[in-house]
């Protein structure tokens, strides 16, 4: 009888060891609310959403899609100030994107002091990590890619 209370202890231990993360519906909507602020910096070329939701000490990698070349580019990397300095103007005429285009955030997984998403926008895909300091959730690494259907 010891060993099986022993054994199912050790199991119960296990299990709660490997349990996934239990998120709040204020977490959800930081999460959602950060990720949305990243895109709309570019939608809008506002920096100051980016200010509000993305790390300064933000790591950004990524691969954009050449159509001229159909290749692939070699890794991009973009920190924080790049990332201020390309939310100005990348959008700023209004050409890239607008209220219509896509723009959907999949939340992966949440923890208490981490969490990540896929975003969808008119430039790809990013996978997002944030991290929540002082009950605020931040934007704080981004992996990203062309959007796929863009290679023909």
């Amino acid at each position: 009888m010891k060993k099986l209370f022993l054994s199912l202890t050790l199991c119960l231990v296990s299990v709660l060891g490997w349990a996934q993360c239990v998120s709040t519906e204020q977490d959800k909507a930081g999460v959602q609310a950060a990720c949305m602020d990243y895109i709309q910096a570019f939608y809008k070329a506002d920096t100051t959403i980016a200010y509000r939701s993305v790390h300064p000490k933000l790591q950004k990698r990524g691969f954009s899609f050449s159509q001229a070349n159909q290749i692939y580019s070699q890794q991009l990397e973009m920190p924080f100030p790049a990332l201020i300095s390309l939310a100005k103007r990348w959008n700023k005429d209004g050409k890239q994107a607008n209220a219509t285009s896509v723009q959907t955030v999949q939340i992966l997984d949440i923890c208490d002091k981490t969490a990540s998403a896929k975003v969808t926008a008119v430039w790809g895909i990013d996978y997002i990590h944030l991290v929540k300091e002082d009950g605020k959730w931040w934007v704080m690494n981004v992996l990203w890619q062309s959007l796929p259907n863009q290679k023909k």
